[in-house]
């Protein structure tokens, strides 16, 4: 049985709140606090750069935590990268290929900022992008993406779940066009990994790029790449921790995955975050999917049926709802649910504009759901909302 109280307890935090914006950030279980909290008072030491007992069992710890996300994942550890977010994940997917002038990207118009940006910035290199459209709820079409597909085409970038419209976008079908035309696909699994079973293979995508700070229950400042062919890839930031041999006349990169992590990383941050995959996998994620979907679903009907109230996305959602009061500023609905219910919601443009743009919204407030979420808590929202729109009517 998923024991939602149960698993509560491992959240002091809360207790002083309602929490539903983990689609931003999550909470972070006790054990994965502890975790860090061990590094610094029992062996604190550098990683991969000295030999004394120290920095041994760091490398050690540190090493451990790649193992276990890789294994997570069902990749390979050495194709496992870590960096510090998504968005310098995709960054490093960007910068990193061998792009050349009349290459062009296929991405979507629900995408995440830091899964178009990096592609439009691309165009300083001569390359070009298509956006594809979605329906009025946030569904990728897989016929349009293959419909973008030019002789040209070297990279499909698609976010797995929109943060905006929470519509699951149909994977398995994207990887079947890419392969059939040649072309490298990219996934944005930010509001995926670690809250959905996936019905695919991650080791067949070329690019996986998540955090560690979101369903995955790590802490911030910790991301992943993961890289099927690491070997495609250049580095795009050089130093210490990714060279072998160094003279004033060059330098000759170290192997994979060092090559990749430059300078000093977030020691506790990844050793914590190998403690919270763990967490994950105990609670199991095919029970937080059906735990998610089955909050998602509630509180988008519940606000659904709220007069002057707007719900965004499709009925087969991801874990969160966004939504809008009419006649309201997104941010003032925040500060009120969160100044008379200690509700913590997200509001405003929620870094996805081009999908507000195409309905014609500049903002809204969202409610996203963690393994700690309840039921009762999205009643608490509904009728908070409801109070707030009665109010306006």
């Amino acid at each position: 049985m998923y024991d939602v109280h149960r698993i509560r307890e491992d959240f002091p935090v809360l207790k002083k709140v309602i929490y539903l914006d983990s689609a931003a950030t999550s909470q972070k279980p006790v054990q994965v606090v502890r975790a860090m909290d061990e590094y610094f008072l029992e062996y604190c030491g550098p990683y991969g750069r000295g030999a004394h007992r120290l920095s041994r069992e760091t490398t050690e710890k540190y090493e451990d935590a790649r193992e276990a996300v890789a294994g997570f994942m069902g990749v390979l550890p050495r194709n496992t990268i870590f960096t510090r977010n998504t968005t310098e994940s995709v960054n490093m997917v960007a910068y990193g290929l061998p792009w050349k002038k009349g290459d062009h990207v296929i991405t979507s118009v629900s995408e995440h900022h830091s899964n178009l940006l990096p592609w439009q910035r691309l165009s300083d290199k001569g390359v070009t992008m298509t956006v594809v459209d979605t329906d009025d709820k946030g569904v990728i079409s897989a016929d349009s993406v293959e419909a973008a597909i030019t002789e040209n085409t070297k990279l499909i970038a698609i976010g797995h779940i929109s943060n905006f419209f929470s519509a699951v976008q149909d994977v398995p079908a994207i990887m079947r066009i890419a392969k059939k035309h040649g072309v490298k696909l990219l996934l944005d699994a930010a509001q995926s990994l670690g809250e959905m079973q996936y019905g695919f293979k991650a080791s067949d995508i070329d690019f996986i790029c998540a955090p560690g700070h979101k369903g995955l229950l790590g802490p911030q400042g910790t991301g992943i790449l993961y890289l099927k062919r690491p070997e495609e890839l250049t580095p795009v930031f050089v130093g210490g921790g990714t060279v072998n041999t160094v003279t004033l006349s060059g330098f000759s990169f170290d192997d994979i995955p060092s090559r990749f992590e430059y300078g000093t990383p977030n020691i506790p941050g990844v050793i914590g975050l190998g403690r919270a995959v763990k967490y994950v996998e105990e609670l199991g994620v095919g029970n937080i999917e059906s735990h998610l979907s089955g909050l998602a679903q509630y509180c988008a009907r519940r606000l659904a049926e709220v007069p002057g109230v707007d719900v965004y996305g499709p009925e087969h959602r991801g874990s969160l709802v966004s939504f809008n009061v009419k006649n309201m500023n997104s941010h003032d609905v925040a500060m009120i649910l969160d100044e008379t219910k200690k509700i913590c919601v997200r509001s405003g443009a929620l870094c996805a504009q081009t999908a507000l743009a195409r309905l014609c919204i500049t903002g809204a407030a969202r409610a996203s759901f963690g393994c700690y979420s309840t039921k009762e808590e999205v009643d608490t929202l509904a009728d908070a909302v409801e109070m707030i729109a009665r109010t306006l009517t």
